[in-house]
């Protein structure tokens, strides 16, 4: 039933002003969103110094403004579009998403040893960011159909398909690196405990991830075999001042992966001398020292010059330092506000997808904010992953703002459970088979 049509049907004046009230737009995602791009904004501009070229000092902000406007419109197309188009375009993401993580890997352009990216000659994608949206929607797509009608809970298949889908996700994105796969199990084990699988299959799904995980981590970074090392290679780790045993240590990525568990282990990593190798940890913390409580002020940072990807993989670093701690915390309680803010509206829809949907899009992005915050301020092994709307990478921002728009769509058209008029309205317009009553607030618009 629409508005006009409640009203000519002589529906009484409480239940219009009910359905009048479902259509809204969520103030807190907004503000959330507008203070992160405030900061984005200032902080890229003063961490891009590296990248400043001698032309157009500008270059660097300009193409982060543009991505931002890109994901605003996309943002705004969204939100008026109902979620149960946008559920029912997810397998068409998914698809695509997949296919170009498949492309990128014989086609791709390496980045940091491993093929990342494809160059379209005047942008480059990075599939793995849309991946790791799309695992969240894929799981939301699954859960949705498989929520058995009778305690709101999943059937054995639809368990057995969302951790199927997680595995898959995970192998083909832990090609390119270990941190996006971690990200997606964890994103994916976390929809899974709140999209109400059974404890017992929850237990088993995530026990196995860990124990093939743990598995595949002990051969990727197993000690090879003991190979005669010539002359000329002696030389060489001579000259670069290499222990020969560290090179036999790791296979593929699997090197990579163990020297910086090594490093990230080791009792001394915060006063360690600066090497190649463990640059970018040990400029990070001397950046965050030097930022202190208050910080030195936007763009008085000392460290954007002499960073490692000081506009990417450790901007918050640039953002301790010239904001202080204090703005910091904030920012971190921005990303948690988010979460929180997701599962708030989660916990008041009559219906169980919409609340899947807008978790899952905030795991995507919380989680990714707390993975970056986390390997900048030395609490996870060195890796990359940019902040949510604030790093530059056009990708990224997109499919953040991707995320934003569809929980926009949800908090925008979903039904709460005291909206008797909007919930009949959304079960005239759902398919039977995602028709699940959100177990959280079963029998509560009944009684109000």
């Amino acid at each position: 039933m629409t508005l006009d049509e409640a009203r000519g049907a002589g529906t009484p004046a409480d239940d219009v002003k009910k359905l009048t009230s479902k259509v809204r737009t969520d103030h807190h995602i907004w503000g959330i969103y507008i203070f992160i791009v405030l900061i984005s904004i200032v902080e890229l501009f003063s961490a891009s110094i590296q990248e400043v070229n001698h032309e157009d000092i500008y270059g660097p902000i300009k193409r982060h403004v543009m991505f931002l406007g890109i994901g605003l419109v996309i943002m705004l197309g969204l939100q008026f579009v109902h979620y149960r188009r946008i559920y029912s375009a997810i397998p068409f993401f998914v698809i695509g998403s997949l296919a170009a993580m498949v492309y990128v890997q014989f086609f791709g352009t390496k980045i940091n040893g491993a093929e990342r990216a494809i160059d379209l000659g005047f942008a480059t994608v990075l599939p793995a960011e849309f991946l790791k949206l799309a695992a969240a929607l894929g799981v939301a797509w699954i859960l949705g159909r498989s929520k058995k009608q009778n305690g709101g809970r999943v059937s054995a298949r639809g368990f057995m398909a969302s951790a199927g889908f997680i595995v898959a996700c995970c192998a083909i994105l832990i090609l390119q690196g270990l941190s996006n796969a971690i990200l997606v199990a964890a994103i994916g084990l976390s929809m899974m405990f709140v999209g109400g699988v059974e404890m017992k299959h929850f237990a088993v799904g995530a026990a196995l991830m860990i124990v093939v995980g743990a598995c595949f981590m002990g051969y990727m970074t197993r000690d090879k075999p003991d190979e005669p090392l010539t002359t000329e290679q002696m030389r060489v780790y001579e000259l670069n001042k290499q222990d020969p045993d560290s090179v036999r240590a790791g296979l593929a990525r699997g090197k990579t992966w163990r020297a910086r568990l090594d490093r990230f282990f080791a009792g001394d990593k915060h006063t360690a001398k600066i090497t190649d190798e463990n640059k970018q940890e040990q400029m990070s913390f001397i950046a965050q020292a030097h930022g202190g409580f208050f910080g030195v002020g936007p763009g008085n940072s000392r460290e954007n010059a002499r960073l490692p990807l000081a506009f990417s993989d450790y901007i918050f670093a640039i953002i301790v330092e010239e904001l202080g701690l204090f703005v910091a915390l904030l920012l971190l309680l921005s990303y948690l506000w988010l979460l929180g803010r997701a599962a708030h509206l989660t916990m008041n829809f009559r219906q169980t997808l919409p609340g899947i949907m807008v978790i899952g899009c905030a795991f995507v992005i919380v989680f990714q904010a707390l993975y970056h915050i986390a390997i900048v301020t030395g609490a996870a092994p060195v890796s990359g992953q940019p902040l949510p709307l604030i790093s530059k990478g056009g990708t990224c921002v997109l499919a953040t703002s991707i995320a934003l728009g569809v929980m926009l769509s949800v908090s925008r058209h979903a039904a709460r459970y005291n909206d008797s008029v909007a919930v009949k309205q959304e079960l005239s317009v759902l398919p039977e088979h995602l028709q699940s009553e959100n177990p959280l607030t079963a029998g509560k618009g009944d009684k109000d």
